[in-house]
């Protein structure tokens, strides 16, 4: 084989998505229905393999991205993970990142054009994910939601470049700094899916417009997608650089740390308490405050300044 050479779909044995290739129609299918197809790092690394394959395999015309089941396409990154993982090293959150980076590259330089089939609820990076797919068809229940200033997050690896771009300026600033739901409907009206067609006819249109994308020439295609491109590029390439890096140190910080343990305990978000804290003159970053102690008994540096006793030996700190 060459080096450049695609595999059978069947070989790749992958665990957290389904990967088929038939009829000039690669689909790759988020495998995670019981957390609503949320995305974790293996999930990522395996699209990420799933693409690469069919950008280089001849026998693709279209890529087909969705979830499984009917009640999400996919609801952005598995808040478990971040809570068990990436808040206790995020410097791991810059790898989770990266890979993510890689599924937005390779779908804007597939060389052929991507669909999103969007099956039910699209919420935080699944939504970035329908952003850099070339076209959407959604089922009718189907429904929109940015969540980043609602769990301490924000919306940098595809939406706030993007969205400005797809739906305007105004409309991009509403989905991304309220979190509200957009339906189907008015999804369609402001240009975030093509179509919009009862659930039980999604495949059905979603293989129209394949055959339609088919039935092109294939340099042609590729190239007018480039240049459509453009803007999109542009946007992606001056931003996601400092978007990972800065969410990175962010996810160290307190807003990450209770947006999402308040979502993993089902309790309400304290937002408020972020502002009270920096309107009295307390830390707004760190939950106990900047490191400022040192234990006179232990010497333990760096203990946070609101502890009043050391957390290492337990002998009472001085102001």
């Amino acid at each position: 084989m060459g080096k450049f050479d695609p595999r059978p779909a069947e070989d790749f044995n992958f665990d957290e998505i389904l990967y088929t290739k038939k009829d000039w129609v690669a689909t790759i299918t988020i495998n995670r229905e019981k957390v609503y197809n949320a995305l974790n790092g293996q999930c990522i690394l395996e699209m990420v393999q799933a693409l690469q394959d069919a950008s280089w395999d001849d026998g693709v015309a279209v890529v087909v991205m969705t979830g499984a089941g009917e009640k999400a396409f996919c609801t952005g990154g598995d808040v478990k993970e971040y809570t068990t993982d990436l808040l206790s090293k995020p410097r791991e959150y810059y790898k989770w990142f990266y890979a993510f980076n890689q599924v937005h590259d390779l779908l804007r330089n597939l060389g052929k054009p991507s669909i999103a089939r969007l099956n039910g609820m699209v919420v935080g990076g699944g939504n970035e994910i329908n952003l850099s797919c070339d076209l959407a068809i959604a089922a009718e229940h189907a429904k929109i939601r940015q969540v980043g200033t609602s769990v301490g997050s924000v919306a940098a690896a595809g939406a706030t470049q993007l969205l400005p771009i797809i739906v305007g300026d105004r409309r991009a600033r509403q989905i991304l700094w309220l979190n509200e739901w957009v339906d189907a409907k008015t999804a369609l009206a402001w240009g975030l899916v093509n179509e919009v067609v009862p659930m039980a006819e999604l495949d059905k249109a979603v293989a129209t417009m394949c055959e339609k994308l088919i039935d092109k020439f294939p340099e042609c295609t590729r190239y007018t997608r480039q240049q459509t491109n453009f803007w999109r590029d542009l946007g992606w390439n001056l931003t996601v650089g400092h978007a990972r890096d800065w969410l990175t140190l962010h996810y160290a910080s307190i807003e990450p740390y209770e947006g999402m343990t308040s979502f993993v305990e089902k309790r309400p978000t304290q937002y408020r308490m972020v502002r009270e804290r920096a309107r009295d003159g307390k830390s707004s970053e760190f939950l106990w405050g900047h490191y400022k102690h040192l234990c006179p008994q232990c010497g333990a540096k760096g203990l946070p300044a609101d502890f009043a006793f050391c957390g290492v030996c337990g002998v009472k700190l001085g102001g």
